[in-house]
């Protein structure tokens, strides 16, 4: 008879200390999904700002290169004036 009592006494320390474990390991999971989730969070928030101002540049461009297509146009013209102003 004693030695059930051992056995059960034993038994039901040996799963307080597994429960235990079993807790403080789920906290640190815990912990460290969370820490996780926060470096994924600020990744994810500047990898948007990054977007976000490239996609100014990629606006922009379009508005620049016509421009650009302007002026080159305005200095042929500037070329061509000042040939025929030599010319005659």
């Amino acid at each position: 008879m004693e030695s059930i009592i051992v056995a059960l006494i034993t038994g039901g320390l040996s799963l307080i200390g597994v429960i235990i474990t079993s807790r403080s390991s789920g906290k640190k999971v815990q912990q460290q999904l969370e820490i996780a989730q926060a470096v994924t969070d600020t990744k994810i928030e500047e990898l948007t700002r990054e977007v976000r101002h490239h996609n100014g540049f990629a606006d922009r461009v379009p508005i620049l290169e016509e421009k650009m297509k302007v002026a080159n146009h305005r200095i042929d013209d500037l070329e061509h004036r000042k040939e025929n102003h030599h010319e005659g």
